[in-house]
């Protein structure tokens, strides 16, 4: 049976492994990890920033809007579970600098999915490898080889761990390992000076991931054309990989996962005060031809060499959810169209006592989902609006499609979110107005009917706006104006 014939049956589908890995143990999600990261041990640079791109390759091959929406759905379906594994957890247990770092970023619609993978060199020599930028995990997972003979493999299909000089494993006496999940078939021997920290992630259609936690050198280049080392990057080196999450088309062309969330050991976290505790990034719209280069950028200073320019941001809070320690929420007051007020109650907005609710903004998550009350306001006031005729081939997998063909420009109805702190975010039709069919054009918006479950703004509403991730003042900013930023 195809995975679309029915709504509600789709909408229970596997868990994805974007986020599996922000599973981390909330109990250290506190430890300080710059005892072991090049952060606190090395002078500060003098430099702009570092850019890494979010590299497009395939410019002529937009999103699979089916794929997108399965993989969607799978993806939300583990965060959700793991907030109930974090709930549970915790009712068991009772409990400055100027520099920026600028990182290319790759548009994954040219593997077929929504997904942004940034480029990252790892080891002694570098070895680039592709990795989804997700800002709803905490680890970075890289999938390594321990080939000797390493001629047989593809040029940077794997980290290779035995061509760099300095790999090195945690020991699992380490309380660094604690941060991760290890197989308890292979249990610590504290006596042995060889004994490595070994993780595993597993999934419930079955897939596993597991390998060595380890740390590493990791290479950049500088926006003034230096290219600056850290070391010690605390990562897992993935030496089995198997099942259909990890495997199959939704992860096809990436080779692990940069985490960009909250916990003390992703990305940000790890290159910490040196670059401002922040990070931003631009996503953009991945079907024009040439396709611009999108950007992340670690760091961002205030001074004139600064890579984003805050005077032109709108900013919002970021709320404080002490169950996840993970994910970034931002807070909704209201969303209008063509500037009406939608009368969605404020329910569908506010986290509970029990951390249900809520909106998080994510950039593993190509569509945005809204709570069943916001999506069945949103929706009827879309159909109210638009002047288009319907599709007349229903689409099963969204609820309101229309016919654009003869209409070059089709007007679409502006749509905008008033945020805590008084920010307004508008973005464009077209990042929520997506192309399924020749002519046909769907609202890309999907409802959350699990109880646990919180609102998403995915990365196709984030699309063609610089947004910056500041941990010290604990706020998003966001603007229309960062984009262009020069290569």
């Amino acid at each position: 049976m195809s995975l679309f014939c029915h709504r509600k049956k789709m909408r229970v589908m596997i868990l994805s492994p974007f986020s599996l890995f922000s599973l981390i143990l909330i109990f250290f999600t506190s430890l300080d990890l710059s005892s072991s990261s090049s952060t606190s041990s090395q002078p500060t640079f003098q430099f702009d920033y570092l850019k890494l791109p979010l590299i497009h390759k395939n410019q002529s091959l937009p999103i699979d809007p089916f794929q997108t929406l399965a993989s969607d759905t799978r993806r939300l379906n583990h965060l959700y579970e793991s907030l109930h594994h974090r709930r549970h957890r915790r009712r068991s247990h009772h409990k400055n600098s100027s520099s920026t770092a600028q990182i290319p970023l790759t548009s994954g619609a040219s593997f077929g999915t929504g997904q942004y993978f940034v480029s990252l060199s790892i080891g002694t020599p570098p070895q680039p490898l592709l990795l989804i930028a997700d800002t709803g995990s905490d680890l970075i997972w890289v999938t390594c080889s321990a080939c000797r003979n390493c001629s047989h493999r593809e040029p940077n299909s794997a980290f290779l761990a035995r061509h760099s000089s300095t790999f090195s494993p945690y020991h699992c006496f380490d309380s660094v390992c604690e941060l991760v999940p290890q197989p308890k078939r292979v249990p610590c021997n504290h006596t042995r000076l060889h004994s490595p920290c070994r993780y595993e992630y597993s999934y419930s259609d079955g897939s596993l991931s597991s390998g060595f936690f380890a740390r590493e050198t990791t290479t950049f280049n500088t926006s003034t054309g230096k290219r600056v080392t850290f070391k010690n990057l605390a990562f897992g080196c993935g030496f089995e990989a198997s099942g259909p999450s990890i495997t199959g088309p939704s992860f096809n062309g990436a080779q692990g996962v940069i985490g960009l969330g909250l916990g003390a050991i992703s990305f940000p976290s790890q290159l910490g005060r040196k670059f401002a505790n922040k990070f931003s990034y631009c996503l953009m719209d991945y079907t024009l031809s040439p396709a611009p280069t999108s950007y992340l950028l670690i760091g961002g200073g205030a001074g004139s060499g600064a890579a984003v320019n805050t005077s032109k941001m709108s900013f919002t809070p970021l709320i404080k959810e002490n169950i996840t320690n993970t994910f970034y929420y931002i807070g909704i007051e209201y969303v209008a169209i063509e500037g009406v007020k939608l009368r969605i109650s404020p329910a569908a907005w506010a986290i509970d006592e029990l951390g249900n609710g809520g909106t998080v903004i994510d950039s593993g998550t190509t569509l945005t989902f809204l709570l069943q009350p916001a999506y069945d306001q949103v929706l009827a006031a879309m159909e109210r609006r638009v002047t288009l005729p319907k599709s007349a081939d229903p689409n099963p997998n969204f609820d309101f499609c229309v016919n654009v063909s003869g209409v070059s420009r089709p007007s679409l109805p502006r749509m905008s979110f008033k945020l805590a702190g008084g920010a307004v975010f508008t973005p464009p039709p077209q990042n929520y107005f997506i192309d399924t069919a020749p002519d046909v054009k769907c609202l890309a918006f999907q409802p959350v009917i699990s109880r646990s479950g919180f609102n998403v703004i995915g990365n196709l509403m984030q699309q063609g706006f610089m947004f910056e991730f500041d941990k010290d003042r604990s706020r998003l900013g966001f603007s229309r104006h960062g984009c262009a930023i020069p290569s």
